[in-house]
């Protein structure tokens, strides 16, 4: 008994230290600079067993995470990102220790190159799961949260998962590469 008291006082204090947290460092993003951030949360179906709370409530919380995590790159090329908020599971009272639920959020994110006129990314769907402390280690997110705090968590969750896709998708793909400017006309 007192190993297994040991262990979740461990796996708590892990957990609680990787927490996602609205200023962590940049990513690399190349030539990135968000020009329109679009959230929409209109459509969002609330699945069931999930604590009440009406699509709108989204709309504050993912809107502040997004624009502080995007607005910070000033690469110089300007794109659109939208973010579509699809369904959600804020995670219920459930049974301390033996039943945990995990609140949870299913997005789509569009990414739009102005300049080229084209899509980068047309419908990328995501599955967003809420960062695990050390109160919702034991008693499940649903008895140490308020729905407030699960939304903004997993809002925060949302900017940050989609933040280092993009990154991802530039490292891997080369989205935000410089482009080469006009050439200056001989004299």
């Amino acid at each position: 008994m007192i190993r297994i008291l040991i262990s979740l006082a461990c796996l708590s204090f892990l957990a609680a230290c990787g927490s996602t947290q609205l200023n962590e460092a940049p990513e690399n993003m190349g030539a990135f600079s968000a020009r329109v951030i679009h959230v929409y949360t209109d459509k969002a179906k609330q699945w069931p067993l999930s604590r009440s709370a009406e699509p709108s409530q989204w709309n504050a919380p993912m809107e502040n995470a997004m624009e502080t995590r995007l607005r910070r790159y000033e690469g110089g090329q300007e794109y659109d990102v939208a973010v579509s908020l699809e369904g959600y599971m804020l995670a219920p009272p459930g049974i301390p220790v033996v039943v945990n639920p995990k609140s949870v959020a299913v997005v789509n994110v569009f990414v739009y190159d102005v300049a080229t006129e084209t899509f980068l990314a047309k419908k990328e769907q995501m599955e967003i799961f809420e960062d695990t402390t050390g109160q919702s280690v034991i008693l499940g997110s649903g008895h140490s949260r308020t729905k407030e705090e699960q939304i903004a968590g997993l809002s925060l969750n949302i900017a940050d998962t989609i933040e280092e896709w993009m990154a991802k998708q530039h490292a891997e793909n080369g989205w935000f590469n410089k482009r080469a400017g006009p050439a200056l006309a001989a004299e």
